[in-house]
């Protein structure tokens, strides 16, 4: 590989050395490139055009760099001093749907002062890109990535906003839809008209013999809307369409395809973007005879992406979504794949512990699966744009006497308010009666029982929410969680919705909530109240930086426990009570402690000789000095 990037950097040089450019790029191709290339190898290195693909992608790198504003470079250069800069404890992310959340880019701009309020430094806009109308899955069916759904406004305008965020030290996130595209972008435009240099960037067949036998193996994601994973087009032939019938699954087999979505990539980088939520990782891959998820290949393709960032937007870093086995999901976690990325499996367990009062699985979550590289971070979420699957291990369930499949059905039953006293209001999203599956819609506080009046609901959805905060990586508040926004049950009224449950829990900004947001008299006061006191009081206590956890086994069923410490730092010990009774850890469990803590969040002290008694959903953090520990 040392030959062929010795040639490639010789006719590069050849063009651009006199170019201010060029000097920084060969460092960092001389540096990345050897790996750039060794990844591409295991995907296209039997190619005899190997040579060629290499050679046009490093030419797309330095066009990436060539256009990167030096504003981002020059952050490029500050956060390569500073590998961790984003497990701070000062971190903080919102995600949001621009449109809903303010209507336009503009609109969005002129929150700043309301995302800084909260405590922001890392805002997650859900796909802004041209998309079909009115069905594009949320924004995730891409017609084009260079530009925007008009009524959000331009790409200039989203820029704009890029440029006004970084200002106020507020990370933009976007998303990476990689796996596929659109019917309606202009790629797949040329395909259906014969075009057979774009026919070859998809998934196309004649007939059902090839569709056929790929179906042997693999699963239905969305079998409410078409059987298996392909679609029929009007001309009698099939493509690979995994998701929705008018998203077309990308065929990474051929380079042509990495080489033009890495331009798309480089272009999305230098609006600004600092993390790219990478869509679908599990599934961009496709091989005969495999379940199409999570191949290997999957890995060398993510790990060139990176090395390509690492040359052309060094600063900019990848979020994995992979909503697959706690296993897999973990693998596509690395500083050479994904930097970050989401904590599925923590996400599921705590509503199972809120379901069941019992905090077994998510206690052994913690102690067995939490655990990540150097340089790396969980991304912790209550609830995002998607449904709730029960992501779970059958076999850590088993390890309890859980059957995985009959506990499913009553966490099912249980957030659809099919169980005798339950406080959750969700709806089922993609029920399917042959086989059981079903995942959950609905707002994080109609689940935690708002919509009822419940009395405990501002407690628990707070307790969710200090789990997030405290155990280690970044925190991920879905906007309007903060007021406690209910289900949007209009969706079922607009017909462009009514056949998507998720959109109960996608509501449009809740206006008369967030006035009443410095209102302690009002549910929605309460919860803002609740929630920006533990942001404030994370970012003023370094042991929550980074993320390393102690488990700390509280004796008792229904309360959480965990240590978070770094360095010499005085460390705090977590514990949450997952019950609406009063729960005590004796003090046994808590012999090695002081005799008196002080807990950061109530500022009240506790004695420990004599057991410690949360009240209903209470949270401790409290501080344990550095001598104990």
């Amino acid at each position: 590989m040392k030959e062929l990037l010795d040639t490639i950097e010789s006719g590069l040089a050849a063009r651009y050395k006199r170019q201010s450019h060029w000097p920084a790029f060969a460092k960092r191709m001389r540096q990345h490139g050897p790996r750039l290339l060794d990844e591409l190898a295991h995907l296209y290195g039997e190619r005899p055009d190997f040579g060629q693909v290499a050679e046009q992608l490093l030419e797309v790198a330095y066009e990436g760099w060539r256009e990167r504003g030096p504003d981002l470079k020059r952050q490029d250069a500050e956060r390569e001093t500073r590998p961790d800069w984003f497990a701070s404890e000062q971190m903080l992310g919102g995600v949001c749907y621009t449109d809903l959340r303010a209507g336009s880019f503009q609109g969005l701009q002129e929150q700043i002062p309301e995302f800084k309020e909260l405590g922001l430094t890392y805002l997650h806009l859900m796909p802004p890109y041209l998309c079909p109308q009115p069905h594009n899955d949320g924004g995730y069916a891409v017609s084009s990535y260079r530009a925007t759904q008009p009524h959000l406004g331009s790409i200039d305008d989203l820029r704009k906003l890029s440029t006004q965020l970084r200002k106020a030290g507020i990370s933009l996130v976007l998303d990476f839809v990689f796996n596929h595209t659109s019917d309606e972008h202009e790629w797949a435009r040329a395909a259906l008209a014969g075009d057979p240099t774009y026919s070859g960037y998809y998934w196309l067949f004649p007939d059902r013999t090839q569709p056929d036998a790929y179906e042997k193996t693999v699963r239905e994601i969305f079998p409410d809307e078409h059987p298996g994973a392909f679609s029929q087009l009007p001309d009698g032939s099939w493509v690979w369409t995994t998701f929705h019938t008018y998203q077309w699954d990308l065929n990474y087999s051929n380079p042509a395809v990495f080489v033009a979505m890495a331009r798309e990539m480089l272009f999305i980088a230098n609006l600004g973007v600092d993390f790219l939520r990478m869509d679908a990782v599990a599934f961009v891959w496709k091989r005969m005879g495999t379940t199409c998820e999570s191949l290997p290949e999957a890995h060398h393709l993510l790990r060139a992406y990176n090395a390509l960032a690492r040359i052309a937007a060094p600063s900019l870093l990848f979020k994995s979504e992979a909503i697959v086995h706690p296993d897999e999901v973990v693998s596509y976690i690395s500083t050479e794949e994904c930097q970050i990325s989401y904590n599925p499996l923590q996400m599921a367990l705590l509503w199972n512990a809120l379901a069941t009062r019992e905090v077994n699985m998510l206690q052994l979550a913690l102690a067995e699966r939490h655990a990540l590289p150097e340089h790396t971070a969980w991304v912790n979420y209550v609830r995002s744009h998607d449904d709730i699957g029960w992501t779970f291990a059958d076999e850590d369930a088993a390890r309890f006497e859980i059957n995985g499949f009959d506990h499913r059905q009553f966490l099912n039953r249980f957030y659809v308010n099919r169980f005798p006293g339950s406080f959750a209001r969700g709806e089922p999203f993609q029920d399917n009666p042959a086989t059981g599956d079903c995942r959950i819609s609905g707002t994080a506080a109609s689940l935690c029982g708002f919509e009822q009046g419940d009395p405990h609901a501002v407690a628990r959805l707070l307790l969710l929410y200090g789990v997030a905060l405290s155990s280690g990586g970044i925190p991920l508040i879905y906007l309007g969680d903060e007021v406690g926004t209910l289900n949007d049950h209009a969706y079922q009224q607009d017909p462009e919705k009514a056949s998507d449950s998720r959109w109960l829990h996608r509501p449009a900004r809740d206006q008369a909530r967030y006035a009443q947001r410095h209102n302690p008299l009002t549910t929605a006061g309460r919860m803002h109240a609740g929630l920006t006191h533990l942001i404030r009081l994370r970012k003023n206590l370094p042991a929550l930086a980074g993320g390393a956890l102690t488990p700390f086994w509280s004796g008792n069923p229904a309360v959480l426990g965990y240590l978070r410490q770094r360095g010499g730092e005085t460390a705090v010990l977590v514990l949450s009570n997952f019950s609406e009774k009063e729960q005590l850890v004796e003090a046994r469990a808590l012999s090695a402690l002081p005799a008196a803590l002080i807990d950061a969040i109530s500022a009240g002290a506790y004695s420990t000789t004599n057991g410690l008694r949360l009240y209903p959903y209470q949270q401790v953090w409290l501080h344990i000095p550095e001598a104990v520990h």
